[in-house]
């Protein structure tokens, strides 16, 4: 079922980290994987998954977190398999927003504060918050769920930053993508439908980008979607990757592994795939660049980073 594909590196070179994944989720059926460890977390089915990943030689893993303790249970055991897993134990959304099927709520600054302390006392690794909903795959151009707004965008990223975490934003669109970057977040996850004003801002800011292009790719052919609808989207969202590319934007690989149709484990290869699809560049130097922004996820991504 996992098998490495012509894009893997080879022999002694060291393969990407996994910098976008949920291991709560098993790239088929989210309702099924998480029905697993809705009684308590099932630690036999995270080993499944960390040893996938060992056999694939992915030595790194942030993920997204959830709301039921999976990444913080994987956390403790990944380094038994080698592996650096980070994770911010479970996301943060607004009350009527989306971001409940990885995390937990809050209605108010004060409640959102709360959470950010209960991820410090579960030691998680750092903050992730859901400022928008997701890309609409039926419909080109829709993100779903209203976004958050610039002050409270604000509030919440440096609030994050006052307790020393870094913070990782799911956010889509243009207008949210540029504010998070303005107000000082450290990594864009996603980032679908931007345009030339948010490429510049996560430029200026230094921001990280990581676009899980796989969410999109993986899609065709599956009969879920529309497959012209989906062939749309990824070629809005490549032209966008190729001019952040172009501009010297700070990218780094994450497939949303575990996300439908992005398997754990193969999930990293097909980003790199899609990537290669996208850039057109010489591999090695690609392959060097990219490894660059994940180590500049590694050094921000910590308990231990200071702000």
């Amino acid at each position: 079922m996992f098998i490495k594909n012509e894009a893997k590196m080879k022999e002694d070179e060291e393969m990407f980290g996994e910098c976008h994944a949920h291991l709560v989720m098993d790239g088929e059926n989210y309702k099924h994987a998480v029905s697993i460890h809705e009684k308590g977390v099932q630690e036999d089915a995270v080993r499944r998954w960390l040893e996938v990943y060992q056999k694939m030689d992915i030595p790194f893993i942030r993920d997204g977190g959830d709301a039921l303790g999976v990444s913080k249970k994987a956390k403790e055991i990944a380094w038994e398999y080698g592996i650096d897993y980070r994770t911010p134990i479970f996301a943060i959304h607004k009350k009527g927003h989306y971001g409940k099927i990885v995390g937990r709520e809050f209605s108010d600054l004060k409640e959102y504060a709360l959470l950010v302390k209960e991820v410090k006392r579960q030691k998680g690794d750092f903050i992730k918050i859901m400022l928008t909903g997701i890309v609409d795959f039926h419909t080109v151009g829709v993100v779903t769920s209203s976004p958050l707004q610039r002050e409270e965008i604000h509030e919440m990223i440096h609030i994050a930053h006052e307790e020393g975490f870094s913070v990782m934003g799911h956010v889509n669109g243009n207008e949210t993508v540029t504010i998070a970057a303005e107000e000082g977040i450290d990594s864009i996850e996603h980032g679908n439908y931007i345009e030339e004003e948010a490429i510049e801002a996560m430029r200026e800011y230094h921001t990280i980008w990581v676009p899980t292009i796989a969410t999109i790719k993986n899609l065709e052919g599956k009969g879920r979607y529309d497959d012209q609808v989906i062939q749309e989207i990824y070629a809005i969202q490549k032209e966008r990757i190729k001019k952040a590319w172009d501009k010297k934007v700070i990218l780094a690989l994450g497939s949303d592994a575990g996300a439908y149709a992005v398997p754990h484990g193969q999930g990293i290869y097909d980003e790199w795939n899609a990537f290669c699809d996208m850039i057109g560049e010489e591999k090695e130097a690609m392959k060097q660049r990219l490894k660059t922004g994940e180590e500049e996820i590694k050094k921000r991504f910590s308990k231990d980073t200071v702000h």
